[in-house]
Formats: structure tokens, C-alpha cells, sequence
């Protein structure tokens, strides 16, 4: 599977993107700063749930990247916000079982993306050693994570 650059429009059935480009700021901290406001959702109150915010440092995985595993989060979103401007991949699905629903994507470094309750993802792929991330998700009772092995005559790469 090959990537394609992370738009908004190409993301949306699986969540937000997250980024400034193409969203109205409000000047603040006395003309020193810009804030751009309402560019996810948080999503994370199902069964008393609550915010979690938490930091990732990523790994690259051995090129070709190997697909074997998905997962979700029936009981809220999740959003991923790079801490520097490298490029990462960005792995969804519809069907883990449906090749054809797979969508793979490039996200800059200055792209976030909010993965919607419910959507099938790959974890954290990156390009470069200790990648910095900022996570949003939930915290709090219940199972928020399922996961689902790929069958071996399934699996597949991706292309970087």
C-alpha cells in the first residue's frame, strides 16, 4: 500500500486532521501569539471516561513496514500531534477484512490527526528515532482498546 499526502477531505470518514492551515486564528497573548481554536474533538465520556493527555516517543519499524495488526477504540477518539516537524504515516481502515477499505497517508510534521471513536488504525508509524508526540484519548473504566491480528495470507506492506 502506498501513501498519499494527509488532506482533510481524503481523513474525514476516519476523523479530524489537525493543523492551522485553512483555519481562522484569534490574536492573543498581547499580539505575540496566534490561537487556532475547535481543530478536533475530544470524545471520551462513554462509561465515565475521561481526558488523558500523554506524550509518545516513537520508533521507526524495519522498512518494508510490516502489516499485522490493527486496533480501536470503541469508548472514545484519539489524536496524535507530532512534537517536530518530520513527516509520519498514517494507517486506517473501514474492513480490517477488506483490503479495498485500507488508506494509507503522509502527514507532515505540522499535521496532527484525531482518529475518530471506533476507526481501525495501525499504531504509531514513524520515520525517524524518538519521535515526540502529543496523545489526547480517554482514560477510565471499560475495554478502549481492540485489536485484531491480520491472517498471515493478509498481511501486507507499506510502502514508504
Amino acid at each position: 500500500l502506498k501513501p498519499s499526502p494527509l488532506t482533510a477531505a481524503a481523513f474525514a470518514d476516519f476523523g479530524d486532521v489537525i493543523e492551522m492551515a485553512g483555519h481562522a486564528s484569534i490574536t492573543i497573548n498581547q499580539g505575540f501569539a496566534q490561537r487556532f481554536n475547535d481543530l478536533a474533538g475530544v470524545d471520551v465520556a462513554m462509561e465515565a471516561g475521561a481526558t488523558n493527555v500523554s506524550l509518545f516517543l516513537g520508533q521507526p519499524r524495519p522498512i518494508p513496514i510490516a502489516i499485522k495488526l490493527m486496533e480501536r477504540h470503541p469508548l472514545g477518539n484519539q489524536a496524535f500531534i507530532p512534537l517536530q516537524d518530520q513527516p509520519w504515516l498514517v494507517l486506517v481502515c473501514a474492513d480490517v477484512d477488506d483490503f479495498a477499505s485500507y488508506r494509507a497517508f503522509t502527514a507532515s510534521g505540522k499535521q496532527g490527526i484525531n482518529y475518530a471513536r471506533n476507526v481501525w488504525h495501525h499504531p504509531l508509524l514513524v520515520h525517524d528515532a524518538d519521535s515526540r508526540f502529543l496523545i489526547v484519548d480517554r482514560k477510565g473504566p471499560g475495554n478502549n482498546l481492540e485489536e485484531v491480528w491480520l491472517a498471515d495470507d493478509f498481511a501486507f506492506s507499506l510502502e514508504t
